[in-house]
């Protein structure tokens, strides 16, 4: 059963949603859904990616729910600029297409869930409030995904990603999640504050991180420090 639990109501009060799909019908479908929760209000539609980037740029939202396949600029494309011009938006593909490659890139565009529309009346509810507590949500077909992706990547040698850091990053890493500033890790560390601020950048290059938060929150899920 999917997690329905609300996350905490945002200042302004209920999390407000950027709907993004091309077909009218769609949209009043999926506001429909949405809006019969009191946690939940779309504040703005619109129909391709150019205009709901517009949109973000200038509308107070919280989440954009965003079709894959639009005009002029597809979901995928919105969700990459979105992702790079408003990194505090929390970003979910709605699809009608079960399709492991898509899934894919939706994540890599920064999505924090992928919905199918056949499915949105039982899964975008809980999917919104997942996104919005910055957790990830996944449908069936989604995690198996996941877990051929990875065991291929095994059975081909190809690098795991929780092994990309180097031992020297590793230990920045839970210095600076232990709350150490650069002068003490670097004394630890026998070496220089430069070094340890360039091991900083490397670490939220490499992880695809923002800041001192993104890196204790992954330092926990990678057994670095206790949570």
């Amino acid at each position: 059963m999917p997690d329905t639990a609300m996350p905490a109501p945002t200042d302004s009060g209920p999390i407000r949603i950027l709907l993004a799909d091309d077909h009218a019908l769609v949209r009043r479908g999926v506001r429909l859904i949405l809006d019969q929760q009191p946690d939940l209000e779309v504040v703005a539609e619109a129909g391709d990616g150019a205009e709901a980037i517009e949109l973000a740029r200038t509308r107070d939202v919280d989440l954009a729910v965003l079709d894959i396949a639009m005009p002029r600029l597809t979901g995928l494309q919105a969700a990459r600029e979105l992702a790079a011009v408003r990194p505090d938006l929390r970003i979910l593909m709605l699809t009608m297409h079960d399709n492991e490659q898509y899934f894919f890139q939706a994540l890599k565009a920064g999505a924090s869930g992928y919905v199918l529309k056949s499915v949105a009346d039982r899964d975008l509810v809980a999917a919104c409030r997942a996104a919005m507590r910055d957790e990830p949500f996944l449908y069936p077909g989604a995690v198996t995904a996941l877990i051929r992706n990875y065991l291929d990547r095994a059975r081909r040698g190809q690098e795991d990603p929780d092994h990309i850091l180097t031992p020297r990053e590793e230990e920045v890493l839970k210095l600076v999640a232990e709350g150490h500033s650069s002068k003490e890790i670097a004394d630890l560390l026998f070496i220089s504050i430069k070094t340890v601020q360039r091991h900083r950048a490397n670490l939220l290059q490499k992880l695809g991180l923002r800041d001192r938060l993104d890196l204790t929150r992954y330092a926990i899920r990678a057994g670095l420090i206790e949570p």
